[in-house]
């Protein structure tokens, strides 16, 4: 990197090298106030009849699974944007699929979290999804060279230090969700961290954690953007990726993600800060000093307005009328496209 290109990342100044194409699915809970309820698909119900051709496609709802269910049935809800060329434009789209929900969702908290802090449920959980466009004859090249960073890059978006009210780690969510784990030797089979979507043809990153913060998720899609821009591909080692994530989602930044930082800082400057002291530490030090309720309302507000501060909580509750009219206006219409998804994601 030269010295202009590196003053440029360290301001925060979106660099784009790859020429692929990115697109965000972010999954998030909608509590009332610190679980999710199917009431929650009412507000998935107004956002539908908002911007209907949009959100039928790119809106999707969430339940646990099996035993988890008795828990929590409702789990978390999903917003996508379109697939865009410039992080700055994928920025933007995100941010406005974020007003639409926070609209839609009224009083309720949207708490942007792997896993609630108060279940211990690996089906009941939300995420980041990252889907990379590029030539498929480059799809081998980028795959191995995500999968290289990829343990790293996974602190940088950790917001899960809480399970069944205990602290974890880093990430309840990246050690123990059933969606994703460490890698196979197929990378279409779907419930992994990397991906080849069988339905879009991209590598769709499921790794991450939801990230409330701007500012930081700019970072990791331009460390993702560099990475993609890598002409030659790094060893793709499944037992080494294996022990990585594993660091990265219960202990934090070690020695070995040190080393691995230091790779990806031979071409991309991503500030360390964020590696040092993540989401999760932040999230697991204000339940330490206020408890969940008082974090949940910090994180609503900092997910609809960006700005991380202590706000009073606020009373709101689930309700079995909404809950009806939404499985009416938004999962009954939902049905078709939400089969043809599940077909074209698993044949």
């Amino acid at each position: 990197m030269s010295v202009i290109s590196a003053a440029r990342a360290q301001l925060g100044v979106q660099v784009h090298r790859s020429g692929a194409t990115y697109g965000l699915e972010e999954e998030i809970f909608i509590t009332e106030p610190t679980r999710p309820a199917l009431s929650a698909l009412y507000a998935m119900t107004k956002l539908l009849w908002q911007r209907p051709r949009y959100y039928y496609k790119h809106s999707a709802t969430n339940f646990a699974r099996g035993k988890d269910a008795r828990q929590c049935l409702m789990s978390s809800v999903e917003i996508a944007t379109r697939p865009h060329y410039d992080t700055e434009t994928l920025l933007a789209d995100l941010q406005a699929r974020r007003a639409d929900l926070a609209q839609a969702a009224g009083a309720a908290y949207l708490v942007p979290v792997g896993h609630l802090f108060d279940l211990e449920s690996p089906t009941n959980t939300g995420g980041l999804h990252l889907h990379i466009g590029v030539a498929p004859e480059r799809r081998d090249t980028v795959y191995a060279n995500l999968a290289y960073f990829l343990p790293l890059l996974m602190l940088l978006s950790a917001s899960s230090p809480y399970a069944g009210g205990r602290y974890f780690g880093q990430s309840y969510r990246m050690a123990h969700s059933f969606a994703i784990g460490a890698l196979r030797d197929d990378p279409c089979y779907r419930f992994q961290d990397l991906i080849i979507s069988r339905r879009l043809g991209t590598i769709e990153i499921r790794a991450f954690d939801p990230i409330w913060d701007v500012a930081r998720l700019r970072w990791l899609l331009q460390a993702v953007d560099a990475i993609v821009a890598l002409p030659e591909a790094r060893p793709l080692n499944l037992e080494r990726y294996a022990t990585l994530r594993e660091q990265a989602a219960c202990t934090g930044y070690t020695p070995d993600l040190q080393r691995l930082y230091a790779e990806l800082r031979a071409f991309f400057e991503l500030p360390e800060n964020l590696l040092q002291r993540t989401i999760s530490d932040e999230l697991a030090a204000g339940m330490r000093a206020e408890g969940l309720l008082a974090v949940y309302a910090r994180l609503n507000h900092a997910y609809r307005t960006g700005r991380w501060e202590q706000v009073a909580p606020h009373p709101v509750k689930a309700s079995a009328g909404r809950a009806a009219l939404g499985l009416l206006g938004y999962y009954l219409p939902k049905l078709p496209y939400i089969a043809y998804k599940a077909w074209a994601e698993w044949r």
